[in-house]
């Protein structure tokens, strides 16, 4: 009886926790339904290019990419956006590009500002930094050291992420 309790209390909680990715993975979609205008296409963690030549923009806040990025992405923010630190750093606007944030709102934004100036090959990941952590990615802090630690953005926004440890 004591088996059968255990694995039908196993069972529930692996279908409790595997339904709250389902629903995080649905607020996701629908905030990106609903505040992007889908003028980058999106480039999923499950389908990422293996390629060493991609430029990862991370286009958050100065004090969310210092918590965790991906390894070796440039800092380009977004209230702040440097146009010209992208041109000298990306000088092949051809180079294939992700620009990511928190979920893919901001670096739509980010993103078409980059095809305005010419660049060509820009993809925009997908669920951004919270579902690439979500799904197992490695993210770095300030030192390019591997943690868990991941800047949440807010307290509205942090519910959509589920793995790591939430920074505010």
């Amino acid at each position: 009886m004591k088996i059968l309790n255990y694995k039908l209390l196993l069972c529930v909680f692996t279908f409790l926790s595997l339904s709250q990715k389902g629903i995080s993975q649905d607020k996701i979609s629908k905030a990106l339904k609903s505040w992007n205008k889908g003028t980058i296409p999106y480039v999923y963690f499950d389908h990422m290019p293996t390629t060493d030549s991609i430029a990862f923009l991370d286009t958050r806040e100065k004090e969310e990419f210092e918590v965790s990025h991906l390894k070796n992405a440039l800092w380009v923010g977004y209230k702040k956006f440097d146009e010209q630190v992208v041109l000298e750093t990306i000088t092949d606007k051809d180079q294939p590009i992700i620009v990511y944030c928190s979920i893919g709102v901001r670096s739509e934004d980010i993103g078409e500002q980059l095809k305005e100036l010419g660049y060509t090959n820009i993809l925009n990941l997908y669920g951004g930094i919270f579902d690439w952590k979500n799904k197992g990615g490695e993210v770095f802090n300030d030192q390019e050291i591997a943690t868990d630690s991941v800047h949440a953005f807010s307290k509205h926004w942090g519910k959509l992420l589920h793995e790591g440890i939430k920074v505010y």
